[in-house]
Protein backbone atom coordinates (compact mmCIF):
# COMPACT_ATOMS: atom_id res chain seq x y z
CA UNK A 1 0.00 0.00 0.00
CA UNK A 2 2.65 2.53 1.00
CA UNK A 3 5.60 1.52 -1.18
CA UNK A 4 3.36 1.08 -4.25
CA UNK A 5 2.39 4.75 -3.90
CA UNK A 6 5.83 6.11 -2.89
CA UNK A 7 4.54 6.97 0.58
CA UNK A 8 6.19 6.61 3.97
CA UNK A 9 4.38 4.92 6.82
CA UNK A 10 5.53 6.39 10.13
CA UNK A 11 2.93 4.51 12.15
CA UNK A 12 4.41 2.65 15.10
CA UNK A 13 2.35 0.03 16.84
CA UNK A 14 0.89 1.34 20.08
CA UNK A 15 1.89 4.97 19.53
CA UNK A 16 -0.40 7.68 20.82
CA UNK A 17 -0.66 11.24 19.52
CA UNK A 18 1.71 12.23 22.32
CA UNK A 19 4.30 9.69 21.12
CA UNK A 20 3.88 10.91 17.56
CA UNK A 21 4.29 14.54 18.56
CA UNK A 22 7.47 13.71 20.51
CA UNK A 23 9.16 12.29 17.40
CA UNK A 24 7.42 14.49 14.86
CA UNK A 25 10.11 17.12 14.29
CA UNK A 26 12.68 14.39 13.70
CA UNK A 27 10.39 12.60 11.23
CA UNK A 28 9.78 15.84 9.30
CA UNK A 29 13.48 16.63 9.07
CA UNK A 30 14.41 13.07 8.14
CA UNK A 31 11.81 12.58 5.42
CA UNK A 32 11.01 16.14 4.27
CA UNK A 33 7.70 15.18 2.65
CA UNK A 34 5.63 17.57 0.56
CA UNK A 35 2.38 16.30 2.09
CA UNK A 36 1.59 14.76 5.47
CA UNK A 37 -1.46 12.52 5.76
CA UNK A 38 -2.09 12.33 9.49
CA UNK A 39 -4.08 9.38 10.81
CA UNK A 40 -3.95 9.39 14.60
CA UNK A 41 -6.03 8.91 17.71
CA UNK A 42 -7.01 5.25 17.98
CA UNK A 43 -4.39 4.47 20.62
CA UNK A 44 -5.43 7.55 22.60
CA UNK A 45 -9.03 6.30 22.60
CA UNK A 46 -7.76 2.83 23.61
CA UNK A 47 -6.06 4.50 26.61
CA UNK A 48 -2.61 3.14 25.75
CA UNK A 49 -1.05 5.82 28.00
CA UNK A 50 -4.05 6.13 30.30
CA UNK A 51 -6.96 8.52 30.05
CA UNK A 52 -6.64 11.25 27.47
CA UNK A 53 -9.52 13.45 26.44
CA UNK A 54 -10.46 13.93 22.79
CA UNK A 55 -9.55 17.60 23.29
CA UNK A 56 -5.99 16.66 24.31
CA UNK A 57 -5.68 14.33 21.32
CA UNK A 58 -6.85 17.20 19.13
CA UNK A 59 -4.25 19.49 20.70
CA UNK A 60 -1.46 17.08 19.78
CA UNK A 61 -2.78 16.80 16.23
CA UNK A 62 -3.03 20.58 15.93
CA UNK A 63 0.60 20.86 17.06
CA UNK A 64 1.68 18.37 14.38
CA UNK A 65 -0.24 20.31 11.72
CA UNK A 66 1.36 23.58 12.81
CA UNK A 67 4.83 22.01 12.70
CA UNK A 68 4.11 20.65 9.24
CA UNK A 69 2.96 24.06 7.98
CA UNK A 70 6.01 25.75 9.52
CA UNK A 71 8.14 23.31 7.49
CA UNK A 72 6.20 24.01 4.26
CA UNK A 73 4.51 20.61 4.36
CA UNK A 74 0.82 20.39 3.45
CA UNK A 75 -1.10 18.65 6.25
CA UNK A 76 -4.11 16.45 5.59
CA UNK A 77 -6.10 15.24 8.59
CA UNK A 78 -7.82 11.86 8.48
CA UNK A 79 -10.68 10.76 10.64
CA UNK A 80 -9.94 8.08 13.20
CA UNK A 81 -11.00 4.75 11.75
CA UNK A 82 -14.06 3.13 13.24
CA UNK A 83 -13.25 0.72 16.06
CA UNK A 84 -15.67 -0.80 18.55
CA UNK A 85 -13.17 -2.98 20.43
CA UNK A 86 -9.47 -3.05 21.18
CA UNK A 87 -8.14 -6.61 21.25
CA UNK A 88 -5.00 -5.45 23.06
CA UNK A 89 -7.06 -3.60 25.69
CA UNK A 90 -10.20 -5.72 26.25
CA UNK A 91 -10.97 -3.86 29.48
CA UNK A 92 -11.51 -0.64 27.50
CA UNK A 93 -15.06 -0.76 26.18
CA UNK A 94 -17.67 1.58 24.77
CA UNK A 95 -15.17 3.82 23.03
CA UNK A 96 -16.74 3.88 19.56
CA UNK A 97 -18.58 7.09 20.48
CA UNK A 98 -15.32 8.66 21.72
CA UNK A 99 -13.96 8.13 18.22
CA UNK A 100 -17.05 9.83 16.78
CA UNK A 101 -16.48 12.76 19.19
CA UNK A 102 -12.79 13.08 18.29
CA UNK A 103 -13.64 12.94 14.60
CA UNK A 104 -16.11 15.81 15.02
CA UNK A 105 -13.37 17.87 16.70
CA UNK A 106 -10.88 16.99 13.95
CA UNK A 107 -13.32 17.95 11.21
CA UNK A 108 -14.16 21.25 12.91
CA UNK A 109 -10.48 22.12 13.32
CA UNK A 110 -9.62 21.09 9.75
CA UNK A 111 -12.39 23.29 8.34
CA UNK A 112 -11.37 26.28 10.47
CA UNK A 113 -7.68 25.87 9.55
CA UNK A 114 -8.46 25.19 5.87
CA UNK A 115 -6.83 21.77 6.05
CA UNK A 116 -8.30 18.91 4.00
CA UNK A 117 -10.24 16.40 6.13
CA UNK A 118 -10.43 12.79 4.92
CA UNK A 119 -13.47 11.01 6.32
CA UNK A 120 -12.63 7.30 6.44
CA UNK A 121 -15.02 6.73 9.34
CA UNK A 122 -18.27 7.37 7.46
CA UNK A 123 -17.19 5.28 4.48
CA UNK A 124 -15.94 2.30 6.46
CA UNK A 125 -18.05 1.93 9.61
CA UNK A 126 -20.49 -0.87 10.34
CA UNK A 127 -23.72 -0.65 12.35
CA UNK A 128 -21.73 -0.62 15.64
CA UNK A 129 -19.34 2.17 14.55
CA UNK A 130 -16.68 -0.50 14.18
CA UNK A 131 -14.82 -1.81 11.15
CA UNK A 132 -16.38 -4.75 9.31
CA UNK A 133 -14.29 -7.96 9.20
CA UNK A 134 -13.41 -7.48 5.53
CA UNK A 135 -11.74 -4.16 6.41
CA UNK A 136 -10.14 -5.20 9.71
CA UNK A 137 -9.92 -8.80 10.88
CA UNK A 138 -9.09 -7.64 14.44
CA UNK A 139 -11.63 -4.81 14.46
CA UNK A 140 -9.04 -1.99 14.31
CA UNK A 141 -6.13 -2.58 11.94
CA UNK A 142 -6.95 -2.46 8.24
CA UNK A 143 -6.65 -5.50 6.02
CA UNK A 144 -5.47 -5.22 2.42
CA UNK A 145 -9.10 -4.57 1.47
CA UNK A 146 -9.38 -1.86 4.14
CA UNK A 147 -6.25 -0.15 2.89
CA UNK A 148 -7.60 -0.29 -0.64
CA UNK A 149 -10.74 1.59 0.46
CA UNK A 150 -8.57 4.10 2.31
CA UNK A 151 -6.30 4.58 -0.69
CA UNK A 152 -9.24 5.27 -2.99
CA UNK A 153 -10.57 7.88 -0.56
CA UNK A 154 -7.29 9.67 0.19
CA UNK A 155 -6.11 9.84 -3.42
CA UNK A 156 -8.78 12.46 -4.04
CA UNK A 157 -6.88 14.79 -1.67
CA UNK A 158 -3.36 14.26 -3.04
Amino acid sequence: FFTDNNWYNRGISGNTTEDMLNRFKYDLELLAPKVMVLCAGTNDIAKNLGDISPENSLGNIISMCELAKANKIKPIICSVLPCDRFYWRPEVTGQAQEIVKLNALLKEYAESAKIPYVDYHSAMKNENDGLPKEYAADGCHPTKEGYEVMKNIVLKYL
